[in-house]
């Protein structure tokens, strides 16, 4: 029922988030896993779609590992990839939603998602999130960019140079 993830932290520091599980384990014939679209179930695509599948994430919030607002946390796997000023995103704890949730979430490219987590680590501020975490309503009640076009959620972050300007 839970889904468990090492995810890097404040200071890329890994810690353990919670989700409610939408996908299945399934594996083709050389047990490697099927791509996320093949093994999104019906019920976890609607628990995605109404971003009920972060509530878990609370807990990290209690436990202190994460934070209302910040930059979401990606995978540990794309710490290596990111440029000097993307890795920057994790000078502040991540957050349940954050800047570039409220501007496309999983719609935009791996580009804009970096630049706007950036931008949120210059800018941050009380008013500020309390800004975002009135858009994240408004974002999640119109569902608006969970998954980018033709994918589960989005594509898997490549190397570092097709990320930079």
């Amino acid at each position: 029922m839970l889904f468990c993830q090492q995810r890097p932290g404040y200071r890329g520091r890994p810690f353990w988030l919670l989700k409610f599980r939408t996908m299945t384990n399934a594996r083709d014939a050389s047990g490697v896993l099927l791509p996320d679209a093949d093994r999104l179930t019906p019920f976890g695509r609607w628990l995605r779609s109404s971003s009920i599948d972060e509530l878990p994430a609370l807990l990290n919030i209690l436990r202190g590992e994460m934070s209302f607002i910040g930059p979401r946390p990606l995978l540990v796997q794309y710490l290596p990839l990111y440029s000097p000023e993307q890795a920057r995103r994790h000078d502040v704890k991540p957050g349940f939603s954050g800047w570039a949730q409220i501007h496309g979430r999983n719609a935009l490219s791996w580009e804009d998602k970096f630049r706007l987590d950036v931008w949120y680590v210059d800018h941050q501020s009380f008013w500020l999130d309390l800004r975002i975490l009135l858009f994240t309503i408004l974002t999640v009640i119109r569902r608006d960019g969970v998954s980018a076009s033709g994918e589960a959620t989005m594509p898997p972050c490549k190397a570092r140079d097709s990320m930079l300007h």
